[in-house]
């Protein structure tokens, strides 16, 4: 059965996805900027970015009946070298112990005020052993 969550962001009916989407044990989350969704503001900072990121991203997953735990494939878009030992140990926080497969790639983003996106693919734990 598949599942669409959303966090209410009007990015997502214009842009036409979903925060996440879960299909049976799996969960995609979309790739999740900074924004604080309750006031549509964009904090200055990498690190506040990337834990308003962590924190929308959770709440999906949750929503979703998984967990940042369940997380076993991550992707960080980041705008600038120079932020990566900024967000380096706010995203160690969030997933030292889990440990997903992770990419960081250093690029562009759509508007000038986003320094980081993250991008989540979750198992629900206990599934793996299923054929």
């Amino acid at each position: 059965m598949r599942r669409l969550i959303s966090t209410g962001s009007p990015f997502e009916k214009t842009a036409g996805y979903s925060r996440a989407v879960v299909q049976g044990d799996w969960c995609f989350v979309s790739g999740t900027t900074g924004y604080d969704y309750a006031t549509m503001a964009m904090p200055e900072t990498v690190e506040a970015q990337a834990r308003n990121c962590l924190a929308t991203i959770a709440r999906a997953l949750e929503e979703g009946g998984f967990a940042l735990a369940d997380v076993v494939r991550a992707h960080y878009y980041i705008t600038d070298a120079a932020y990566v030992d900024l967000a380096f140990p706010i995203l160690g926080e969030a997933f030292g112990d889990i440990r997903p497969a992770a990419t960081m790639i250093v690029c562009g983003l759509n508007k000038p005020e986003m320094k980081i996106e993250i991008e989540v693919t979750a198992l629900r734990r206990g599934s793996e052993g299923r054929p």
